[in-house]
């Protein structure tokens, strides 16, 4: 399976307008935000500052799919991890969210990143709505521990043969609990399109574009079995918010730079079009 780059700083965590005594106001104009396309945390906060209408406000520095210093994560962020952290030697990694007064990392927390885009920064539609925060949270627990990390397990090709049919059983059970949420409702809270709805897209991205490559054929046609599901992912594709920052190219050249298994036969059973979304200057080659 692949692998995830190492993790930014845990410590780097500050919040927009939750700590007056933080001074991180919620003021256009004074952050920034450094995101790779390829990153499933980066992909969900560029589709959220979309949605929110932020381009004007809060501008997006787009690093490249790989990090460009390997290890040490990419060199146009090792001033900011550098200024915000003494001594810092960790990987420097995206996403981050910058604070152009103070030349400073506000947070590296992609949660608390988006959390604070939707709440402090309003846009056309609401994506947080009050009293939904504990749903949100739930389909975000889904998507990790009932999707993303049972994918993962079920394409293993170093684990034996039950661990693998154990992961893509509990993998199955958290598409049909979504499955179901989304046969009688436009978006899985409801009528309404939420953050669970960038949450749960940018899985179905990866699982689809990543996770697939290491499954089998029967597999990937159980998974593709979700017909609500599959259709609710390629309808929000086409959305521009959804499609236009989808970078297919990088998400592949990320996955392939650190997968160390076998391709399945399941990798040439494509489920969505995704090309057909992306932006053009973004698209697969071929």
């Amino acid at each position: 399976m692949s692998a995830s780059f190492p993790s930014a700083l845990p410590s780097l965590r500050g919040r927009i307008g939750h700590d007056a005594r933080s001074g991180y106001y919620p003021v256009p104009h004074r952050y920034r935000l450094h995101l790779s396309l390829s990153c499933p945390s980066s992909l969900r906060i560029a589709v959220v500052h979309s949605l929110l209408g932020l381009d004007d406000t809060l501008p997006i520095t787009v690093l490249p799919a790989l990090p460009d210093a390997g290890a040490d994560g990419y060199t146009a962020l090792r001033p900011l991890y550098e200024a915000s952290s003494h001594r810092y030697t960790g990987p420097a990694q995206a996403p981050v969210l910058s604070d152009g007064w103070s030349g400073r990392i506000v947070s590296t927390d992609a949660v608390e990143i988006l959390t604070d885009l939707a709440g402090r920064f309003p846009g056309p539609d609401e994506l947080r709505p009050r009293g939904a925060a504990s749903a949100i949270e739930a389909v975000r627990q889904l998507c990790e521990r009932g999707i993303d990390a049972p994918a993962q397990r079920a394409g293993r090709v170093d684990a034996d043969p039950a661990e693998r049919a154990e992961g893509l059983s509990a993998l199955l059970d958290g598409l049909d609990a979504v499955e179901r949420r989304l046969a009688s409702h436009d978006h899985v809270l409801g009528d309404d399109l939420t953050l669970a709805d960038v949450q749960l897209w940018t899985t179905l991205v990866q699982l689809d574009t990543v996770h697939r490559w290491h499954l089998d054929a029967d597999a990937v046609d159980r998974i593709a079995d979700h017909p609500h599901l599959w259709s609710y992912a390629g309808r929000l594709a086409g959305h521009p918010a959804f499609g236009h920052h989808l970078d297919l190219d990088g998400i592949a050249r990320r996955h392939h730079s650190h997968c160390r298994g076998e391709e399945a036969a399941g990798a040439a059973m494509q489920i969505v079009d995704w090309a057909q979304h992306a932006r053009p200057r973004l698209r697969t080659a071929g």
